[in-house]
């Protein structure tokens, strides 16, 4: 016996957007259940983002969305039509670093590296929050100016995890750049 879900159609439909990543219009031509995640790695061929965990929970897909990190796994493509949008390809070349790519090598950041880019954009826009004010879960005045101390860097980063453990070198990577900029 057939029922009516077995019969329809398991194709979605195809949506035109035009997504502006890293300063360049790429037009995707693509399924429109085709997460942000799956759109750059496997219709623009930016691999840097990395597919960790397609929940959510890892954050080794991060990239920054109209200057806010966001889980690129959980957001589709089509949501973000014209949208301002940062990879790790977008943030430096090997030629010309980052202040944090540099500074996640000159602390040995990484180990085997698969959440590094999620890591170094979630730290680029963390980094902004904290020069814009916004409190985290830690701040003792969400009144005041945000103090960056290791607490503080360590609770804003909790949404990216490390499974290599490289945490205490990662931390200080983001308050070198920190230090630097203040």
């Amino acid at each position: 016996m057939q029922t009516r879900a077995s019969t329809q159609s398991t194709k979605g439909s195809r949506m035109k957007t035009e997504l502006k990543v890293n300063g360049e219009i790429y037009s995707l031509d693509a399924d429109t259940r085709t997460t942000l995640l799956d759109a750059l790695r496997n219709h623009l061929n930016l691999t840097g983002s990395k597919k960790g965990c397609d929940h959510g929970q890892c954050g080794a897909c991060t990239v920054i969305v109209d200057g806010n990190r966001i889980n690129s796994c959980l957001t589709l493509a089509c949501m973000h039509d014209g949208d301002e949008i940062v990879t790790i390809e977008g943030l430096g070349t090997p030629e010309h670093l980052s202040a944090l790519q540099q500074a996640f090598i000159s602390h040995d950041g990484f180990q085997c590296g698969f959440c590094t880019p999620g890591q170094i954009c979630s730290a680029t826009a963390m980094l902004e929050e904290v020069k814009a004010g916004w409190p985290s879960h830690v701040s003792e005045d969400v009144s005041a100016k945000p103090d960056l101390s290791i607490e503080e860097v360590s609770e804003r980063m909790s949404g990216n995890i490390c499974r290599c453990s490289a945490y205490p070198n990662i931390v200080g990577a983001i308050m070198e750049v920190a230090r630097s900029r203040s």
